[in-house]
């Protein structure tokens, strides 16, 4: 079989060892979507798509209009780029996702009557070093709107938690489960600290595959905090995610590459 890779980091370590359980047997192929112009050779089985950039969404639905599975796809992927639709969609389907509000700038924002508690501000479009803050009041609000203008915003109210984010991954059919200090934290975000899937609260895995399902994903990553007692809410979605350190991913990986092939799709 034939696996492309659509990445500007094929060293990454979920990449990188996935690909040294596939060459033995397969074909592994790397497309930088920064750099492929033009004809990008004999197809490959099936694209996994770790890059999220305009130009690999690009790639990824010129592939896919031939013909070629991509996972996930191209319409999944924009989708979880956008928190304003990501929320909608969420809501709309049941799952317990924060209350979301959109702003068209954090100027726009900065002009609303005074804050009543705590909120987070995010950028509207997910991206690598995109804005992500806690305002407790109309003065850090100011300064923040001050530094990012014209940014595109989401607010979401805070709710108050354990200060630690319950990091859930899925790829395929196995889920992954950790712990990371939440950025938000007066601490800053710390180390991820391994759970067990047996230590989530009952209901949290069901959750994450209704999440799966509803956003069409095969690879995603799922934040949840708990806002008491197990109870949970949603704060993002993510297109395949990194995954690192979680014993099993790679075979996760390639067993799913594997099996979403040209041959093997349905």
């Amino acid at each position: 079989m034939r696996i492309g890779l659509i990445t500007s980091d094929p060293g990454h370590p979920l990449l990188a060892a996935t690909a040294a359980l596939l060459t033995p047997e397969h074909h592994v192929k790397t497309l930088d979507p920064e750099s492929v112009t033009g004809n990008t050779g004999p197809g490959a089985d099936v694209y996994l798509l770790k890059a999220r950039t305009p130009r690999a969404l690009a790639l990824a639905r010129d592939l896919e209009r031939r013909g070629s599975p991509v996972v996930n796809s191209a319409a999944a992927t924009t989708l979880c780029q956008d928190r304003t639709e990501m929320a909608a969609r969420a809501r709309r389907a049941g799952l317990p996702f924060a209350d979301t509000r959109t702003f068209a700038t954090l100027a726009r924002f900065a002009r609303e009557p005074r804050l009543s508690g705590p909120v987070v501000v995010k950028s509207r479009h997910s991206r690598k070093h995109d804005l992500v803050a806690r305002v407790d009041n109309d003065t850090q609000l100011g300064k923040l709107a001050a530094a990012h203008p014209q940014e595109p915003v989401v607010v979401q109210e805070f709710v108050a938690n354990s200060g630690w984010d319950h990091k859930l991954w899925a790829i395929g059919d196995r889920l992954f489960a950790a712990l990371r200090r939440s950025e938000l934290a007066p601490e800053g975000r710390g180390p991820t600290v391994p759970l067990a899937l047996d230590d989530l609260p009952p209901g949290w895995p069901a959750l994450v595959r209704r999440a799966g399902e509803v956003f069409a994903l095969d690879v995603y990553g799922v934040d949840i905090i708990d806002t008491g007692g197990g109870a949970p809410l949603i704060v993002d979605v993510n297109a395949f995610p990194g995954v690192r350190g979680q014993a099993g991913a790679p075979e996760a990986l390639a067993a799913l590459a594997l099996s979403r092939t040209r041959a093997g799709t349905p």
